[in-house]
C-alpha cells in the first residue's frame, strides 16, 4: 500500500520523504487548499522544486486543491489547478465540480484524486466522479468501518486511501459550518478553521478559559494543559451535565489496523497534519514506514500505539470507526 504524507513547507516535505513516504500531499499558499495557515503552504516556485526533490528521491507529490470555489471568484482554483500540472505534480486531490471539471478537460493526463471534503462514501456517488471526471482514487470519509470499506471497494473500479493518523475532525468531512459560525471563516470556503489569530488564553484563579472569537470553548483547572480552542472539540453543558458534545479532542491511529484495511482492498494510507511541523512528520512517517512494511511480510506493527502516544492530541488515541462496535 501507498503511504501518504502531509507536508506544509518545503522542509517537511523534504523530510517526510526522506522518512519514508511513497507520496506526500501539499498545497499553494492561499484559499484553494483547506491548510490556509500563516506560515505554511508553497508557492509555486516551492511546489516546483519540491516535486523536482521528490521524484529524484522516487516519490510522487499530490497537490490538494481541496477547498469549494465561490461564484464570481473561481479564478483562484482554475490558476491554481494549472499550476498543479505545470510543475508536474502527480494528481490534484479536488472536491469542487468545477476543479475537477477544469482538470479533465484542461490537464486529461494529470491525475485526478477526489478529496474527502467530497463526502463520497457510495458505489453510485464514486462512480459519478470516475465517469463524469476520470477520478482514479478516492480519499475515504472517515465515518466507515471497515467490513463497509470490503464493501465498498467490492463495487467501484476506483483506488481508495483511508486515514491512518491524525486529527479526526468532525466526522461528516465537507460539511463543517462551526467555525465560520463562530470566526466567520470556514475550512470549506477559506481553508481555515478556529484562525489562529482569533484564539486566546485567559487565565484566572479557576484555571485558564480558552476561546474562538470571543466565545469560551473550553475551562481547564490550574496546571491541567489547555487544548486549542476549536467548536468541534469544545466541552459543552446541558443541564446539570458537561462534556464533549462533537468530537473528544483525540487523534486517530489506526497503525494496529494496516492488515485489514489491506484485506479490504484500500490502496492508500493517509498521514494528517500538514500544519504539522519537521519533528512531527519525521517521527509520525518513519513509524508508519516500518508499520507499512510489516504489513507487507504479513504482520500488524502493534507497538506503534506505544511509539505515537505522545504525538497524539491529549496523548490519547482511538481507532475511529474502522472498529465501529456501537453499530
Amino acid at each position: 500500500m501507498e503511504l501518504v504524507c502531509p507536508a506544509g513547507t518545503p522542509a517537511t516535505l523534504r523530510a517526510a520523504v526522506q522518512a519514508g513516504a511513497d507520496a506526500v500531499y501539499c498545497g499553494f499558499r492561499d484559499e484553494t487548499n483547506a491548510r490556509n495557515f500563516p506560515g505554511l503552504n508553497f508557492s509555486p516556485e516551492e511546489m516546483a522544486e519540491g516535486i523536482r526533490f521528490a521524484h529524484d528521491h522516487g516519490s510522487k507529490v499530490l497537490v490538494a486543491i481541496n477547498t469549494f470555489a465561490r461564484a464570481g471568484g473561481t479564478d483562484p482554483w482554475r490558476r491554481a489547478a494549472d499550476t498543479a500540472a505545470e510543475c508536474g505534480a502527480d494528481a490534484v486531490i479536488a472536491a469542487d465540480i468545477a476543479v475537477l471539471d477544469h482538470m479533465a478537460g484542461e490537464h486529461p493526463r494529470t491525475r485526478l484524486h477526489l478529496s474527502v471534503q467530497a463526502a463520497a462514501a457510495t458505489p453510485e456517488a464514486i462512480g459519478f466522479y470516475a465517469q463524469a471526471f476520470g477520478v482514479r482514487r478516492v480519499v475515504l470519509p472517515r465515518v466507515l468501518s471497515v467490513q463497509e470499506i470490503a464493501a465498498l471497494n467490492r463495487a467501484i473500479d476506483v483506488e481508495t486511501e483511508a486515514f491512518v493518523f491524525g486529527g479526526l475532525c468532525v466526522m461528516i468531512e465537507g460539511r463543517c459550518h462551526l467555525s465560520s459560525y463562530a470566526a466567520g471563516r470556514s475550512p470549506n470556503l477559506n481553508g481555515v478553521c478556529s484562525p489562529p489569530e482569533m484564539v486566546s488564553y485567559d487565565e484566572d484563579a479557576g484555571g485558564t478559559a480558552a476561546r474562538l472569537a470571543g466565545f469560551t470553548i473550553d475551562r481547564y483547572e490550574p496546571g491541567e494543559p489547555a487544548g486549542y480552542p476549536t467548536l468541534c472539540k469544545g466541552r459543552f453543558k446541558a443541564g446539570d451535565k458537561s462534556g464533549y458534545l462533537f468530537e473528544d479532542p483525540v487523534s486517530l491511529n489506526a497503525g494496529s489496523m494496516i492488515l485489514a484495511l489491506k484485506a479490504a482492498g484500500v490502496t492508500a494510507l493517509k498521514i494528517e497534519g500538514r500544519q504539522r511541523g519537521k519533528g512531527y512528520v519525521t517521527q509520525v512517517v518513519r513509524t508508519f514506514r516500518r508499520a507499512v512494511d510489516a504489513a507487507e511480510q504479513g504482520y500488524d506493527a502493534t507497538e506503534i500505539d506505544g511509539i505515537l502516544a505522545g504525538m497524539s492530541e491529549g496523548g490519547r488515541q482511538t481507532t475511529g470507526a474502522y472498529r465501529k462496535i456501537w453499530r
